[in-house]
Order: structure tokens, then sequence, then C-alpha cells
């Protein structure tokens, strides 16, 4: 160990002189040999990468291109669906509209047989009021109306019965 020691550091300072120039000399010829070698390997990564980002940019240009005809082909789909959704809709408020007229004609139809039951019945009570207008009008005697005196006398009697109708009105109430 001692005879290590000894000799190392007589070594080391020739060595380093040496080594200090040789590493001088090996960097540059390193440098220069790593500069060439990085030369054709960085024009080959870049032959490489222009391969690859023409491969690539047309591979992405078709991509691009696919996913620009999709995207329109999409929105133009959207738009079919939202014209879709929408005469779906008409269609159901016509169905809805149209179950709301059936419901109102069958009424109105009810409504008018209700009322050609009303009117027979009217037709059939008006039938019989003017047999008893007729009746009465009969039994009017004309001469007794063109007489003062009798016509006096016939209001006479029917403020009578109006009165007395009135109190038996009021004696009810």
């Amino acid at each position: 160990m001692a005879e290590t020691k000894a000799k190392a550091p007589a070594r080391k300072t020739p060595a380093k002189k040496a080594v200090a120039s040789k590493k001088v000399a090996p960097k540059k010829a390193a440098a220069k040999k790593t500069a060439a070698k990085k030369a054709p390997v960085k024009a080959a990564a870049a032959k490489t990468r222009a391969k690859r980002s023409a491969t690539t940019s047309k591979t992405a240009a078709r991509d691009l291109r696919s996913v620009a005809v999709e995207t329109s082909r999409n929105a133009l789909r959207a738009g079919l669906g939202v014209y879709g959704m929408a005469y779906d809709q008409v269609l159901e408020q016509l169905e809805q509209l149209q179950s709301q007229v059936d419901d109102a004609q069958g009424k109105l139809n009810e409504r008018r047989k209700q009322a050609e039951a009303v009117y027979e019945t009217l037709v059939k009570r008006g039938t019989a009021v003017e047999k008893d207008a007729l009746k009465a009008f009969e039994d009017l005697e004309l001469d007794a109306l063109t007489d003062r005196t009798m016509l006096d006398e016939q209001m006479s009697k029917a403020k009578a019965r109006f009165d007395d109708l009135r109190a038996k009105v009021t004696k009810a109430a």
C-alpha cells in the first residue's frame, strides 16, 4: 500500500499533464466524432421524422378528413333528429286535437239530440197552449168587449180576483 501511495503521486503529476493533454485532444476528437456521429443520426432522425410526419400528415389529413366528414354527418343527423322530434310532437298534438274534436263532436251530437227532444216537447206544449187559446178565444164574447160598461165590469172582477190572490200570497208568505 505504501508503494502504491508513493507511486501514485508520482504518476499523478505526469499523468495529469498527459491526461490533460490527452483529454483535450480526445475531447476534440470525441467531440468531432460525436458531432459527426450525431449529425448523421440527427439527419437520419430528421429524415425519419420527416417520413413519419409525412405519413402522419397524410394519415392525419385522412383522419382529419374522415373526422370532418363524420362530424358533418353527425351535425346533419342531429338536424334530422330535431326535425323528427318536432314532427313526432306535431303528430302527437294533432292526435290530441283530433281526440278533443271527436269528444266535442260526441258532446255536440248529444246536445243536438237533447235539443231535438226539448224542441219536440216545446212543439207539443205549444200545440196544447194553442188549443187552449182557441177555446178561450171562442168563449170570449167579442160583443161584450166592445161595450164599455161590460168591459168595466170584467175589469173590476179581474181586479177583485187579483186582490184575492195577492191576499192569499201575502198570508202564505
